[in-house]
């Protein structure tokens, strides 16, 4: 069986498997629940100045008869005081010693009371601290949660603050609502962070009821914008985790958060530099008993592969993330249908007709059944009939060699010219 252990920035753990700072882990009781289901850790719902939460507070998206595939929240940090907090971490930490807790913090960007809530929150006993940079609503109107993740300056120094207090690993958690998170991520680093967290909920909206016209949620028929989750955001979530880990100024373990339902989501990151995963919306969900299919799905899968244990997995994949102008213009596939297996529902032929390049024939046989053709010469190999398509293995995207050599629109333009070189440091 696999070794699933992992140690992210000296934070150690049984699993990959960590709940992320949100509802399931208000309290020791949900933690504590969800560590004797097999969860390797838990990042606690984020402690600071107790606030106070509205009613109604929750809203899903629902999508094609799948339920959640969005989820989106406004409420706050931890409405419980920090007394109470900091006692059940610490019997939680004493009945589970071989478990994470992590604590999620965020406070005011003001060094004596990062240095404050640090001293307080590692003194009953936690692995390490997450700085919560990302909640985007709520909070960042009072100057903390993505105010503070936005701004790079903000991100680095109150990194610093944290680290200056800090004996255990800080995990800098980031907000997603930003043009570039490697910024904030090479801000985090440069304040001496040991780790990176994302993403943290995207600013949404849920929806709208169109018979009262209020928002969703909404309280007393006034709505705000809130954080959102779930399976919705991982496409966004993954492609920042690839980003930050391809960046050579941001050499430090990422924790990646974002849309994580399964084993299999989880692998995906961990191929993209992920060390371990967060996860919330799926727990919300399904319950903490989803973890036992993670774990024997994630062991069974490394088995299969002939791999001991995660170091076999984790960034492998992060060399093939690359720029547009590195891919290879010669390189092509074209849509083959297998007659076999096609049914003839034409879904495929009207996408393509319709919005793509009207490149499949509808023909008949001798005998005058119909059938399906690409005309792989004028195929352009953009996926869309296999996407449409309802039945697996109708159609199949082959490579078709175009006798010419490997070519990218960098090295194209390199050779004709056009990309400017570098300039001299003038400054010398």
């Amino acid at each position: 069986m696999a070794d699933l252990n992992i140690d992210l920035a000296g934070i150690k753990s049984p699993n990959p498997f960590w709940l992320a700072s949100a509802p399931p882990t208000n309290s020791g009781y949900q933690v504590q629940r969800a560590f004797e289901a097999g969860w390797g850790g838990a990042v606690w719902k984020t402690l600071g100045d107790p606030i106070i939460n509205v009613s109604s507070r929750f809203a899903a998206v629902s999508f094609n008869g799948q339920r959640v595939a969005g989820f989106n929240n406004i409420e706050l940090i931890t409405d419980r005081p920090l007394e109470v907090n900091l006692k059940e971490i610490y019997e939680t930490k004493k009945r589970f010693p071989n478990h994470a807790i992590i604590a999620s913090l965020m406070v005011e960007p003001k060094q004596e009371k990062w240095h404050e809530i640090v001293k307080k929150v590692e003194a009953v006993g936690v692995d390490g601290l997450e700085l919560n940079f990302g909640c985007p609503h709520g909070m960042a109107e009072r100057g903390m949660g993505s105010a503070s993740g936005q701004v790079p300056e903000l991100v680095e120094k109150q990194t610093y603050w944290a680290k200056e207090a800090a004996k255990t690993p800080v995990i800098v958690k980031l907000t997603p609502n930003i043009t570039d998170i490697t910024v904030t991520a090479e801000a985090a680093v440069r304040g001496g962070a040991d780790a990176i967290s994302m993403i943290n909920t995207i600013n949404s909206l849920a929806g709208v009821d169109l018979d009262t016209w209020n928002t969703i949620p909404h309280v007393a028929g006034k709505g705000a914008h809130g954080g959102y989750c779930g399976p919705a955001v991982k496409p966004i979530a993954l492609n920042m985790v690839a980003e930050c880990a391809r960046n050579p100024r941001i050499n430090v373990p990422i924790s990646g958060i974002g849309g994580i339902s399964n084993w299999k989501d989880a692998v995906e990151f961990m191929l993209m530099g992920a060390t371990g995963v967060q996860i919330c919306t799926a727990a919300m969900h399904h319950g903490f008993r989803i973890v036992e299919d993670m774990i024997d799905g994630l062991s069974n899968y490394l088995d299969e592969k002939g791999i001991p244990d995660l170091s076999g997995i984790i960034g492998k994949s992060v060399s093939k993330y690359s720029d547009w102008g590195n891919l290879d213009l010669n390189y092509h596939v074209a849509a083959r249908i297998n007659t076999e297996t096609c049914i003839n529902c034409n879904k495929c032929h009207i996408a393509c007709e319709d919005t793509s390049h009207q490149c499949i024939d509808m023909l008949k046989d001798g005998e005058g059944n119909a059938y399906l053709k690409v005309r792989e010469e004028d195929c352009v190999g953009c996926n869309l009939c296999s996407i449409v398509c309802p039945v697996d293995g109708a159609i199949d995207m082959v490579e078709v060699p175009s006798g010419q050599a490997p070519m990218t629109w960098n090295q194209r333009q390199s050779a004709l010219g056009v990309l400017e070189k570098p300039k001299a440091d003038v400054a010398k």
